[in-house]
């Protein structure tokens, strides 16, 4: 208010109002009637400008006051500063909220904010995702109401969220959710929530991983140490009985070293890290070794292999891609009836270099293909199958090719074939 406003200023108002209008009326014998009449319309005056002042406040949509004079431009501009410095906080407040939601959103968790007799009061899109609900319009509803999970309720019953607690998410089954709870304020609480799925199926991997490695190393080790008991007295022992025992130690024994080396394969290229364009790999020189190894390995099999092989060039690991071609040609050959039929090929699609081995076996039912590139899995169940293999070769094609941009295809139709193949992007291809 401006200082010079003051009980003294109003009366000095009122005094050089008042005094000339009464002496006016005191020359003509008028003084009570005319100081009467303008004390009514000083009255009049005020209730006039009370009303512009109400309107003003009630029914005008602007913010500028009306004009007044005397006193009442004080009050009107009073009141304009004061709409306006709150107008100024309400904007700053709404910055400050703005911001808030905001950074709320950013965090990479659920955030649900709580009173203490559990009604909402406000929730994050990741808590909207996770939970099912719906902000604003579930505004003081109880969360137990609104997350039906009975662990969750129970948890919040209890009122003890000194531990956090896994649940599933109630709108999204396959979606596991760690829940914390944290007192804030006296009567509010921050609900917290991330998603740990990927973190319970790597675990979950973990224990596989371990489980399966524990049993491919227990069949060999079982058999080898039958037959060591067995050559504690080698004099009691038929030779043809001794014969089969070396060849079948050493037939564990190379299963064995397979599956270490592949293990140890595997770990190279979790960890391995290089430039592509730094190395140039000759494929067509490499999968001419390949089909010698091939000629090799199919002598039993007898299939017919035929090879279609383009000069193409690509950026990679040598190492890697080897492994690409030996596991994918070996397996066709290994899987495929005697006397087939297995094309490799080695050509330009379109602007991508594509790797192709297609077969005539017995093909791969739907539910199996999928997952045939994860680590120890085989459609073969039987773990001692001379037809099954590790379960590790598909596994250490796929990390190679995801070292190289690209990712193995699978196409198979039960009885007549399956066709493994890939394709290198334009990116790493050598132009000529």
């Amino acid at each position: 208010m401006d200082r010079r406003y003051s009980v003294l200023f109003i009366l000095k108002g009122l005094l050089w109002f008042i005094i000339p209008v009464g002496f006016f009326g005191w020359l003509f014998d008028y003084f009570w009637a005319t100081l009467a009449i303008v004390l009514f319309a000083l009255v009049v005056w005020h209730y006039y400008y009370q009303y512009k002042l109400v309107d003003w406040l009630w029914h005008r949509r602007t913010v500028l006051p009306p004009s007044a004079p005397g006193s009442w431009s004080y009050i009107y501009d009073g009141i304009y500063r004061t709409q306006r410095r709150s107008q100024q906080r309400r904007r700053a407040l709404a910055r400050l909220l703005r911001r808030f939601r905001e950074a709320s959103e950013a965090i990479p968790d659920a955030a649900i904010v709580f009173r203490k007799d559990g009604g909402l009061i406000w929730c994050n899109k990741l808590g909207q995702f996770y939970f099912g609900l719906k902000w604003p319009a579930d505004t003081g509803i109880r969360l137990s109401n609104l997350i039906r999970h009975p662990e969750f309720v129970a948890y919040l019953q209890k009122g003890d969220f000194s531990e956090d607690i896994h649940i599933p998410s109630p709108v999204r089954e396959d979606i596991e959710l760690e829940v914390r709870i944290m007192p804030y304020s006296d009567d509010q609480y921050l609900l917290m929530a991330r998603d740990v799925t990927q973190l319970k199926q790597l675990e979950q991997m973990r224990k596989d991983f371990v489980a399966n490695v524990s049993h491919e190393l227990k069949t060999p080790l079982t058999v080898l140490q039958g037959y060591l008991e067995m050559l504690d007295e080698p004099a009691s022992m038929p030779p043809a009985m001794l014969t089969k025992a070396v060849s079948d130690m050493q037939g564990q024994s190379d299963r064995m070293r397979n599956l270490v080396d592949q293990l140890l394969s595997l770990s190279r290229m979790d960890v391995h890290r290089t430039d592509m364009f730094e190395r140039v790999v000759n494929v067509p020189s490499m999968l001419e070794t390949v089909k010698n190894d091939a000629e090799r390995l199919n002598q039993d099999k007898q299939h017919t292999l035929e090879f279609d092989i383009q000069p193409i060039q690509i950026h990679g690991v040598e190492d890697e891609l080897r492994s690409v071609f030996s596991n994918l040609v070996s397996n066709a050959i290994h899987y495929t009836q005697p006397n087939g039929v297995i094309r490799i090929t080695w050509k330009m699609v379109g602007q991508d270099a594509e790797f192709s081995v297609q077969d005539n076996g017995p093909g791969i039912p739907a539910e199996h293909v999928g997952r045939l590139t994860e680590r120890f899995y085989r459609v073969d169940k039987d773990r001692n199958s001379k037809k099954g293999g590790s379960g590790l070769g598909l596994a250490i094609v796929q990390q190679a090719l995801e070292h190289h941009h690209s990712r193995l295809q699978i196409d198979s139709v039960v009885g007549r074939g399956s066709r493994f193949y890939f394709r290198i992007s334009e990116e790493l291809v050598i132009k000529k």
